[in-house]
């Protein structure tokens, strides 16, 4: 266990040009790309948001505007769904390209990071994806059934003990999903570093985790709750600095005439201190645990394959050639004997 996060903490450390370019790249693409969809539909929907919100007392939106305003902002939540996940993709395989250099003891660079996550980025986000259809399986099923009965438990026409039993059918189909999660965690990495496809990456995932169920389920867990800790220390700098600039508007609020400037600018500091901290973080708590799994996907393969002696191998540097010699004389033709 402390080889493995340190090790993850290790590759970040060498390795945090090509990762925090790559992920900072994601995020702004995204942003971007969200924002424009949000100024596209703001422009189209800008009578119904005058009709929806500028309203005088006591009136209240007609239903085809408020209707037509959310069907308006019906691309931008796809847009931001799908923006979502690819960047969970291209981030999943981030970690496991990074390793597979690392482990060789080999440099990486933002280009050729940014080509290999591009080339594996179908199978690895078809393992995301698949992956969480398949852990969370049960828990829709759950849903699906118990949350419309609770409804009707509201309205008298279900079950009494509908939310009761809803919350059992949760708690029990908990276990199932964090099971079924962990023994198809190492996909992505085995998508990356084997090139295999979608559906062998699940299997060869869960033929790795088989037998080691519990150790990769707490390492993982660590890594993860050591991004949170490590994240929320990287955060309180950045919250010290807003309150700072946020306190002397909250000290003239108690006098009978506060400067309104005052409080914007401190609002202002404040809110750009709090998304520069969260921004910051999420580099960390983003990159840390796909260091963390790849690792011990690694770990695995070494246990159970050997992969030790090819890492070894591929980590050594090629033999020089031997310097050519000087070539001999030809020899000379045997006499005829007829």
């Amino acid at each position: 266990m402390g080889d493995i996060l340190g090790g993850a903490f290790s590759a970040f450390r060498r390795h945090w040009k090509p990762l925090v370019g790559i992920m900072l790249a994601v995020q702004g693409m995204g942003i971007l790309l969200v924002a424009a969809a949000t100024g596209i539909a703001v422009a189209v929907a800008h009578d119904r948001l005058t009709d929806v919100f500028d309203l005088g007392p006591g009136e209240s939106a007609a239903d085809e505007d408020v209707m037509g305003l959310l069907l308006a902002f019906v691309p931008v939540g796809v847009l931001l769904l799908v923006t979502v996940t690819v960047g969970a993709g291209l981030l999943s395989a981030l970690g496991p390209a990074v390793i597979q250099e690392a482990v060789l003891g080999r440099s990486t660079t933002f280009g050729a990071m940014w080509r290999r996550c591009w080339s594996r980025l179908p199978a690895v986000l078809g393992t995301v994806v698949l992956a969480g259809l398949i852990a969370g399986a049960p828990m829709l099923l759950v849903y699906a059934v118990g949350i419309p009965l609770v409804i009707m438990s509201v309205d008298g026409s279900g079950p009494p003990a509908a939310l009761i039993l809803l919350v059992l059918a949760v708690l029990l189909c908990l276990p199932v999903t964090v099971w079924l999660a962990t023994r198809l965690s190492l996909a992505p990495a085995a998508a990356v570093c084997e090139g295999l496809g979608t559906v062998a990456a699940l299997r060869r995932s869960s033929r790795l985790v088989k037998d080691g169920w519990w150790r990769v389920f707490g390492i993982t867990m660590l890594g993860y709750l050591v991004a949170g800790a490590v994240g929320y220390a990287i955060q309180m700098p950045f919250g010290f600095v807003g309150m700072a600039a946020f306190l002397p508007s909250v000290m003239q609020a108690g006098e009978g005439d506060p400067d309104p400037e005052v409080a914007v600018v401190g609002l202002g500091v404040y809110v750009i201190c709090i998304l520069a901290g969260v921004l910051v973080s999420g580099l960390f708590q983003f990159g840390f645990p796909p260091l963390v799994t790849a690792l011990l996907y690694v770990d695995l393969r070494i246990r159970k394959e050997n992969l030790a002696e090819s890492l070894i191998a591929a980590a050594a540097p090629a033999p020089a050639p031997a310097p050519a010699g000087p070539t001999p004389p030809a020899a000379a033709p045997a006499p005829d004997q007829t």
